[in-house]
């Protein structure tokens, strides 16, 4: 669904990136200070959703990890992994697992950006930039924020 239709925005209004798995890359960094300098953006929300199919993925990947995967798919599913492999030990049920792992990596991208780029965290610290996480329902529509 598109983020302007679920925060009620006009095409526009939003500086929207969109991308599987909400991954932090370089290019996304600078598409975040580029809003944040030329637009005067002071809001930037990590949105996720629920079954997620890059985390999906990316807990496939850790239980059966194969070879035939498209190196360009590894590209995500690598910036996914660190958020989700530890709670690859846990004795969690499948459908726990990915909502758990969802909500992790979502926190991880958003501490990535947070701690990541030195103009963000000038930003942060000095004009009052907030990066928040949240999490889109498919089912419900409802958009939870992440106290973070």
């Amino acid at each position: 669904m598109p983020v302007e239709i679920i925060f009620d925005f006009s095409l526009g209004h939003l500086f929207v990136i969109r991308l599987a798995g909400n991954i932090v890359a370089p290019s996304q960094i600078g598409s975040i200070e580029f809003a944040a300098e030329q637009f005067g953006t002071r809001l930037v929300v990590v949105l996720g959703h629920d079954d997620c199919g890059a985390v999906s993925a990316t807990i496939d990947e850790l239980k059966r990890p194969t070879g035939s995967r498209s190196p360009n798919l590894s590209a995500i599913v690598d910036r996914i992994r660190p958020a989700v492999e530890p709670l690859m030990a846990t004795e969690t049920e499948d459908a726990a697992l990915l909502d758990q792992a969802v909500q992790a990596n979502i926190c991880a991208s958003v501490d990535h950006l947070r701690h990541g780029a030195e103009i963000l965290e000038t930003l942060i610290r000095d004009d009052g930039l907030l990066i928040v996480g949240a999490e889109y329902s498919l089912e419900s529509g409802a958009v939870d924020f992440f106290d973070s």
